[in-house]
């Protein structure tokens, strides 16, 4: 009789149980010869952190003050009416170059010669009338009192022809100060008013840029220093100008003063409105100790750095079994490694320079600092050093017992 065929699906199912024993029985053999997850190579030790470090070096430090301000024309004329007329004439266009008393546009004078010749024409009757007057009373036949009515006739007369005279001179419409035509807001026909803005003028050298600096800087920034600015709209071209002059009064609300900085461009690509950084420098040590900043932690008003020390030396570890050398052959104990420790130094900066920053006090040249990875130590922490450009070897090579040195 045939044994009974079981079904596919039971077959299946067995297959896949067999596998699944087959797989815990391998994870099981593994972990007893490898050891459980989680273990390091010192049985569980703490391991070091790795860091990165840069040696104090003597180097030349500027102190700068830094600051932001945006350009100012010293001159800045609005052009505006001082006539109502109708504008017959524009002779200038915007980003021209004008002097001072050129003719910009010309008004209508039409009214104004009108006025103008009424006004003569009446002077001179009150002139004639003076004159008259005037041999009378000094014969004796004019009385004082038509002598001083007349005398006033011709003053007042005076004084209205002088009007009519400067109303036709507004008709012309000319520059207050020599610069450049920087907008323009009338067109030929226009009918202007008075004190209507017709154009502006800017004068484009020098330029000036204001600076609100802290009171704490009052002593060190002072007129004729020069300064370096930086135009991020021209590409971050630097230009050369000067303090011109300092505020002698502090404003208490914003505990700062202004320092006015003065800028001259011959190749005229600085314009009134562009923002720039600025940067003044009042000092410079040429054998100063710096760090890098990021080596520098400010707390609790104190400066300190993490200074790399090594670490006290380790006994290696014993191991459970001794490998057995070829007969006639010793084997070499290993070596421990040198290790090494973060230690806290209260230090006293100084000057401030770019990326750099000048240590007075507390740190020595060639001692190595934590730049990146310094969040993560505190004072006593193992460290592991990791190999940079700026940093010397971290240990000198060690000799291995059995070998010769």
């Amino acid at each position: 009789m045939s044994p009974t065929r079981l079904p596919v699906s039971f077959r299946r199912a067995l297959r896949h149980a067999r596998l699944s024993v087959l797989a815990a029985a391998v994870a099981v053999s593994i972990t007893a010869c490898g050891g459980g997850p989680g273990k390091s190579a010192d049985q569980g030790g703490q391991a070091a952190v790795p860091v990165e470090v840069a040696s104090a070096r003597h180097q030349s430090v500027t102190a700068n003050y830094s600051g932001t301000a945006t350009l100012e024309a010293v001159g800045d004329a609005q052009v505006v009416a001082k006539t109502s007329g109708i504008v017959l004439k524009i002779l200038v266009e915007e980003g021209q170059r004008v002097e001072k008393g050129q003719l910009l546009a010309q008004l209508d004078d039409e009214a104004a010669r009108n006025k103008l010749a009424q006004a003569e024409a009446t002077l001179k009757k009150a002139q004639a009338a003076f004159d008259k007057a005037e041999k009378g009373f000094e014969l004796k036949i004019t009385p004082r009192t038509q002598y001083d009515s007349d005398k006033y006739d011709l003053e007042t007369q005076k004084a209205v022809a002088a009007g009519a005279r400067l109303d036709l001179s507004y008709t012309r419409v000319v520059a207050p100060i020599a610069g450049v035509v920087a907008k323009r807001s009338i067109k030929i026909g226009n009918l202007v008013q008075v004190n209507q803005s017709l154009f502006q003028v800017v004068d484009l050298d020098p330029l000036e840029a204001v600076l609100n600096v802290p009171e704490r800087d009052l002593d060190t920034l002072k007129p004729g220093q020069p300064v370096q600015m930086k135009v991020d709209a021209l590409g971050g071209r630097s230009f050369t100008g000067t303090i011109a002059r300092i505020a002698p009064v502090v404003e208490a609300a914003s505990g700062t003063f202004r320092a006015t900085c003065q800028f001259r461009d011959d190749s005229r690509q600085l314009k009134p409105g562009m923002f720039g950084r600025i940067e003044v420098a009042y000092d410079q040590r040429h054998d100063a100790l710096v760090v890098p900043r990021t080596a520098v932690v400010e707390e609790d008003g104190e400066a300190a750095v993490f200074v790399i020390e090594a670490a006290p030396p380790k006994s290696a570890p014993a191991k459970p079994e001794a490998k057995a050398g070829k007969p006639g052959e010793a084997v070499a104990a290993e070596a421990p490694k040198p290790g090494f420790v973060a230690k806290r130094r209260i230090v006293k900066t100084g000057y401030a320079e770019g990326d750099r920053v000048e240590i007075r006090d507390g740190l020595a040249e060639g001692e190595r600092v934590i730049t990146i990875g310094r969040n993560a130590v505190r004072d006593g922490t193992e460290v592991q050093v990791l190999e940079h450009a700026d940093a010397p070897a971290t240990a000198a090579a060690a000799t291995a017992p059995g070998k010769a040195a």
